[in-house]
């Protein structure tokens, strides 16, 4: 059995490009709540508009998909 990925090196290479890619999710999320005329995270939990929950998911699935495919 080939054990060359359970090195310390490629085990910190993943963590750190998880936590890369884990921030720069956070700071385009962040980026779309400022340029949008309303706060995302209030009108969806507060007002439970879903039409906005749905927008809101295809865009985090979409920005997801973006920095994998940045950082793969």
């Amino acid at each position: 059995m080939n054990t060359e990925w359970l090195t310390l090196a490629s085990m910190g290479g993943t963590l750190l490009y998880a936590l890369m890619g884990v921030v720069i999710f956070w700071v385009s999320f962040i980026v779309v709540d400022k340029i949008t005329p309303y706060k995302l995270w209030e009108e969806i939990v507060e007002h439970r508009n879903l039409a906005l929950a749905i927008v809101v998911a295809a865009m985090c699935l979409s920005i997801g998909v973006i920095v994998a495919a940045a950082i793969h």
